[in-house]
């Protein structure tokens, strides 16, 4: 779908316009800096802490990285596929960076989470006020909307108890038939909105091929003013 480039350059965006920004990637994949850092993945806080021993021997500039624009980068990371809960990687990630003063002086925290989330792990930023708006990148293709509308009712179980609202859908297009239709259709019936149709363009292949957002890559292209 392109939860993680979307996220990516509309961070950038919203950098560029001065404010501070830190991203939490909450995905095992750990790819959701990599534009920012113009990196393959960053290390994971779980993998630094195998490798250091424990969490407790981390510090945060360790962990942190700086990369475009300013933008502070944080991968949790998981386990090695059929070992341990992944969802615990990222219960760690956010319980070290509130120890360890990561969320001083940031305007925006991103929690890039991942989509088929089937873990309460997964749901820690939404579980536990963390986040106070969740936006659902999707597509117009079934299994997309399926999982968006998945996503939607475990936001609600927890809309009651904490401060935590969907703040609305990005479609990220496909070019699948009738896409804004359905998306708009969808929002609708979820009692939500359509934030914005991002269209499909080549240009953030091309970005992400040399590893980069497509602000920083062609930030006078037409792509780059869809995501500002």
């Amino acid at each position: 779908i392109g939860k993680s480039t979307t996220s990516q350059n509309t961070l950038a965006a919203l950098a560029e316009m001065g404010q501070k920004i830190l991203i939490v990637g909450c995905d095992p994949k750990a790819d959701s800096t990599r534009l920012i850092l113009h990196a393959k993945a960053q290390d994971t806080i779980l993998s630094l802490a195998a490798s250091a021993g424990s969490v407790e021997d981390l510090e945060l500039e360790d962990v942190m990285k700086v990369g475009y624009q300013d933008i502070r980068c944080v991968e949790s990371g998981g386990p090695e596929p059929g070992v341990g809960c992944a969802g615990r990687g990222v219960i760690t990630s956010i319980n070290f960076l509130e120890e360890n003063g990561a969320y001083e002086n940031i305007d925006y925290v991103s929690y890039d989470v991942l989509g088929d989330v089937v873990c309460g792990g997964f749901a820690m930023p939404i579980r536990e006020n963390k986040a106070q708006e969740i936006y659902i990148v999707m597509s117009g293709e079934m299994m997309a909307m399926y999982a968006a509308n998945n996503i939607s009712k475990g936001i609600l179980k927890y809309a009651n108890s904490g401060g935590v609202r969907l703040g609305g859908l990005i479609c990220n297009e496909r070019q699948t038939d009738k896409e804004l239709e359905l998306a708009e259709a969808l929002a609708k019936k979820l009692g939500t909105q359509l934030i914005y149709f991002v269209p499909r363009d080549n240009v953030v292949q091309h970005a992400e091929l040399r590893r980069m957002t497509v602000l920083e890559y062609a930030p006078d292209s037409k792509q780059a003013d869809h995501y500002r």
